[in-house]
């Protein structure tokens, strides 16, 4: 009867540990015979989830257990990733109906609906956990998912691990440097560098003038001086600003409070604004074109009377 106190006990704690939830290995390690599980069972004591897991107590368990759960069902190094990862980090949504499980690829396990990917290459250090559960690391997850992801999709969860505080672009550059080929890695070095350009402030502006020139826009002024801001373009004919920013990652607090002031200043100055990212002047330079032909049409018709037209042979300081 002690013997029974003290196995119930234990078998309590390890389910608190493990979201309610525990394995058949686990049972009789802590000494439980085959017949003794089946007589919990019966009593009602374990509810079978997957084929040699059990809820303990009853039958209902959270998102969680069912995903601690498909990991115990798929043995001994098993590992959440993928989707039901990023869903565990936050990152991106997972569907906790079907997880997925990640095994060494000479381990074949099939427990009913969980998704398992056998691979050739699980580094230890990529493995952690999280809540408990064994997972895939951040940066690992972000790369498994990439492939299903569209570009914004990918874009989305790189943003919400850094927001979240778990690996942010220049760690998961570098990760991506000393890591062995995989899938998912060029997709993800694709991403980052396409929101990485920073070009200088001349090669920037000589990008743009070109962009504009090729559009047949009228030139702005550059780097002037306007309701107490230099300004990255400015056309004064119109009262239009541009302002090209930064990396789209790790603008500081600081940052992007004066860069509320200084939209706020000129939205009082009556001015209209328009901001691109690097990554679009240097990617998307149609798109950019497109979008300041329309905005510059609307202004020209709208224009104040006797405002000085702007053209491109009248711009003082213009880039040659």
């Amino acid at each position: 009867m002690a013997t029974n106190s003290v196995q119930s006990r234990a078998i309590w704690r390890l389910a608190e540990r493990q979201h309610g939830v525990v394995s058949q290995r686990q049972l009789l390690e802590l000494g439980l015979t085959r017949s003794g599980i089946r007589h919990r069972r019966v009593q009602g004591r374990l509810h079978e989830l997957l084929s040699g897991v059990y809820a303990v107590g009853r039958p209902e368990v959270s998102q969680d257990g069912r995903l601690m759960a498909a990991v115990l069902a798929s043995g001994a190094g098993a590992v959440l990733s993928h989707l039901s990862a990023a869903g565990l980090w936050g990152i991106r949504a997972g569907d906790a109906r079907r997880p997925e499980v990640s095994v060494a690829a000479s381990r074949f396990p099939r427990p009913r609906g969980v998704r398992i990917h056998r691979r050739d290459v699980l580094p230890p250090a990529e493995l952690t956990r999280r809540r408990g559960i064994s997972v895939t690391s951040p940066a690992l997850t972000i790369v498994d998912i990439a492939p299903r992801l569209s570009t914004p999709g990918l874009e989305a969860a790189i943003n919400e691990a850094d927001v979240l505080g778990l690996i942010n672009p220049d760690q998961l550059r570098e990760w991506l440097e000393r890591m062995p080929r995989m899938r998912g890695l060029g997709v993800v070095r694709r991403c980052l560098d396409r929101h990485s350009v920073l070009l200088a402030d001349s090669e920037l502006e000589r990008r743009f003038i070109r962009l504009i020139r090729a559009a047949g826009l009228p030139l702005p002024l550059t780097g002037h001086q306007l309701n107490g801001f230099k300004v990255d373009f400015f056309w004064p004919a119109l009262g239009l600003v541009v302002e090209t920013d930064g990396l789209r990652y790790h603008r500081t607090a600081a940052e992007q409070a004066r860069d509320r002031r200084r939209d706020q200043a000129h939205a009082r100055a009556g001015l209209t604004q328009l901001r691109f990212t690097h990554a679009q002047v240097a990617h998307e330079p149609g798109e950019v074109a497109s979008t300041l032909a329309e905005v510059i049409v609307r202004l020209t018709s709208s224009a104040v009377p006797g405002r000085t037209r702007l053209t491109s042979s009248a711009v003082p300081g213009r880039i040659s």
